[in-house]
């Protein structure tokens, strides 16, 4: 007889714990009230190797999980950039360095790099202190969808069902096991089993690029060995990835012949060794000596496939996220960013809906948002890497790669390379009809970092310090200069805040503004003779939520915000920025109608 399999029923269920899956387990947690299970069917987290550049963007993202600083404590900074080309002996040499990050509006303008084993555990750290923990080694080995509209479109049944292995499972009885769930997030790589479970097509080509990739210590005369550097030789092209300790990465362009299966023209990493790619290494670093001080850490072989899933959900119940949907060259080191960025998008969407809070609709701006980001993402790389991987400009190859054609697209791509330069199109959860009242404030991009000091105490406060991943709205009313003149309006639009037609007694569930809104007040006023109680109470939930745009005792940090972003002082303006840290709308309060607008547009209404 065939022993029965142990069923459960969870609100998420994740697949796979790499950088995405880890990114979605974690901040489900951290939302608290959402039951979630992550399994990975490897036995151990990667313990080297993968990826390990974190960009500009990223580290803000993690920032608002409370992940930052340990992200920075452990890493290296890559700040500098360095570019090499042959002379006309063959010989490379150095062209000219370069910030590494371009982005004006950077908070943090380097990357950082680490090796995907210790990103990961500072994930598994963060989930373990929510009680989750990822269950390993399990595979998922069924998986079925009801198509019953009733089943899909209401929100207490569970329309997957997913079978699970265990993979060191000592008897029949406890190796399966039938998982009910509200939502699947497959975060399962580039081989996607759940991709593939519903017939999800990757979308792309292959390119002709082959890469090796080693990790070493290295013993060196090189000069910009600690610098990010890109090097174009006669024999290829090779960058180098400064990590952290005295670890450094090299990319080593590598030919077809050296790695492809003849037979059948696929990767076969045993026709390659990690001595093999240093040697290569070192031919493309003359007249400078490279070789390993130590044992190799890790080693791999890639070719460069740019691919986007045709799909990312299947009826807004299963999600793919990360490698499973989007696939692309290293070298501007994007996977594991977009990875991570993928689920940061779609968990407070998610929460949202399973609180009640949001309607499932919301779901579909996921797709919308970060399979148009993808698509970009494969646009950039598929000129990146030709560049890249081109041969180098010299005296005999007139057609090469110039190292002011290299540069230049190099500076330009800096925006979308760090992750700031991001922007999501108008939907729903993006409302562009008032931008003209924060000029420089792009509603669909994140929200500029600057400082601002707390008008109760003169602390210089980081304004994205105060835009937690927390799956709340914040909304930062900019009340202008609160002089004479303003002060009826303000008291009006708190008495019209206050009122139960308002979005912010609308939406909260009993009434509790806090749980759905946070409110953030940035005044125009001066340090020295400003009494924050002059604020009207509903736009000061806590003593320290009334912000000044002026500088601290020191004159050194913050003010000037309003002329930055281009907002008036002489009249009140919202900026609605969205549990990810995007601006999802700007609008005047003359405009509070069109605030309402945007929240009756997804948000569900609890008023009593």
């Amino acid at each position: 007889m065939v022993p029965l399999a142990l069923e459960s029923y969870v609100d998420v269920l994740v697949i796979g714990a790499g950088p995405a899956g880890l990114m979605c387990g974690n901040a489900l947690a951290a939302a608290g009230g959402i039951d979630v299970r992550i399994i990975d069917q490897r036995p151990s987290k990667v313990p080297a190797g993968q990826a390990d550049g974190i960009q500009p963007r990223t580290i803000e993202v993690l920032h608002s999980y409370g992940l930052g600083e340990r992200l920075l404590q452990e890493g290296n900074q890559m700040h500098m950039c360095a570019f090499y080309n042959p002379n006309d002996v063959g010989e490379i040499e150095l062209m000219s360095r370069a910030p590494d990050v371009t982005a004006p509006t950077a908070r943090f303008p380097f990357e950082v790099t680490l090796h995907q084993g210790a990103i990961e555990q500072i994930f598994l750290d963060s989930m373990a202190a929510h009680n989750l923990r990822v269950d390993r080694p399990v595979k998922p080995v069924a998986i079925e969808l009801s198509r019953e509209f009733e089943e899909l479109h209401n929100l207490s049944s569970y329309p997957v069902k997913v079978t699970l292995a265990h993979l060191d499972a000592t008897t029949d009885t406890n190796r399966l096991e039938v998982v009910h769930a509200k939502y699947v997030v497959g975060a399962d790589g580039a081989h996607s089993w759940v991709r593939k479970a519903f017939g999800i097509a990757m979308e792309g080509e292959q390119t002709e690029y082959v890469w090796g990739v080693v990790d070493i210590v290295p013993d060196t005369n090189f000069p910009d060995i600690r610098n990010k550097t890109a090097i174009h030789s006669t024999n290829g092209s090779c960058m180098i990835i400064p990590r952290e300790g005295d670890k450094v990465r090299l990319y080593v362009q590598l030919s077809e012949s050296d790695i492809l299966d003849p037979g059948t023209g696929r990767v076969d990493k045993t026709r390659m060794s990690s001595e093999q790619i240093l040697e290569v290494a070192r031919k493309s670093f003359q007249p400078f000596y490279i070789r390993q001080s130590s044992d190799v850490e890790w080693w791999t072989i890639y070719i460069i496939g740019q691919r986007v899933a045709s799909s990312y959900s299947v009826e807004d119940r299963v999600f793919i996220a990360g490698d499973a949907c989007h696939t692309h060259s290293p070298k501007a080191g994007q996977g594991m960013n977009a990875s991570m960025n993928d689920t940061h998008n779609l968990v407070w969407k998610i929460v949202q809906v399973l609180r009640g809070s949001a309607n499932p609709s919301i779901l579909k701006t996921y797709e919308a948002e970060r399979r148009k980001y993808a698509q970009d993402l494969i646009d950039f790389d598929k000129q990146f890497a030709a560049l890249f991987s081109g041969k180098p400009r010299t005296s005999d190859n007139q057609d090469g790669v110039s190292h002011e054609e290299f540069l230049k697209a190099f500076q330009t791509f800096g925006g979308f390379t760090s992750g700031i330069g991001v922007h999501y199109s108008p939907s729903a959860i993006v409302n562009t009809k008032h931008q003209k009242c924060a000029e420089n404030l792009i509603i669909g991009e994140r929200m500029l970092p600057q400082v601002f000091v707390r008008a109760a105490d003169t602390r210089p406060m980081e304004i994205q310090d105060l835009l937690p991943a927390d799956i709340r709205f914040k909304i930062l009313v900019f009340l202008g200069s609160m002089k004479e003149s303003q002060l009826l309006e303000v008291n009006t639009l708190a008495d019209e805040l206050s009122s139960p037609t308002s979005f912010l007694q609308q939406y909260p569930m009993g009434g509790q503004v806090s749980l759905t809104f946070d409110i953030i007040t940035i005044v125009a006023g001066d340090k020295q003779n400003f009494n924050y109680l002059s604020v009207p109470v509903i736009f000061r939930p806590h003593w320290s939520k009334v912000l000044l745009d002026d500088t601290d005792v020191t004159g050194r940090k913050g003010g000037g915000a309003y002329k930055r972003f281009g907002i008036s002082t002489e009249e009140v303006t919202f900026v609605i920025v969205r549990p990810d840290g995007y601006v999802g709308m700007i609008a005047p309060a003359v405009a509070l109608e069109d605030v309402h607008a945007y929240f009756a547009s997804f948000l569900i209404t609890h008023a009593a």
